[in-house]
């Protein structure tokens, strides 16, 4: 239930904020937050994170992209279900990915791109423009790899432990 909870809440953050940029914005306007470093910058993404395959024809693009989000929606939910049920950390990781990409699949089905406003630049140097969705993604895949790490780690002092404490000889 906790999966379904902080996936929906994401979904909904997402979905809200992207709301109030098109409704305030006109597309590629552009708001300095904080002057050379962030700005709010309305931008239609027809790619993937950094522009993946943006420049390929929209009748390939939108199902490649939709199929692979609905891919990754079940293996999520299959995931969750078969294996990491009752771990707070893996819970949480899992709902993140799941609310983004849930996120940014709307947008795919109902705009056949993504609504992208967070736009962080050093001065010229711009990092592409992203979305609470790609937040929520990012943030989710490294909470899962450091429960990976974690998981690793405590494997590997187990089986040190073991290792050590090896058949004793009898003298």
């Amino acid at each position: 239930m906790l999966l379904y909870a902080v996936a929906l809440t994401i979904l909904f953050l997402d979905q809200l904020s992207k709301l109030i940029i098109q409704r305030t914005f006109t597309l590629h306007q552009t708001i300095p937050v904080v002057q050379g470093f962030f700005d709010i910058t309305y931008v239609l993404n027809p790619g993937a994170a950094f522009g993946f395959l943006a420049g390929s024809g929209a009748a390939l693009r939108n199902p490649f992209f939709i199929g692979i989000s609905l891919l990754a929606i079940l293996l999520i939910l299959i995931y969750h279900h078969k294996y990491a049920k009752g771990g707070i950390y893996p819970t949480f990781a899992l709902a993140f990915i799941l609310g983004g990409a849930a996120g940014n699949l709307i947008d795919r089905l109902r705009l056949g791109r993504v609504v992208d406003f967070l736009d962080f630049h050093l001065y010229q140097y711009h990092w592409p423009a992203f979305n609470l969705a790609d937040t929520a993604i990012v943030i989710g895949a490294a909470l899962l790899l450091l429960e990976m790490l974690g998981d690793w780690r405590r494997e590997y002092r187990a089986r040190r432990e073991k290792a050590s404490k090896g058949p004793k000889s009898q003298a």
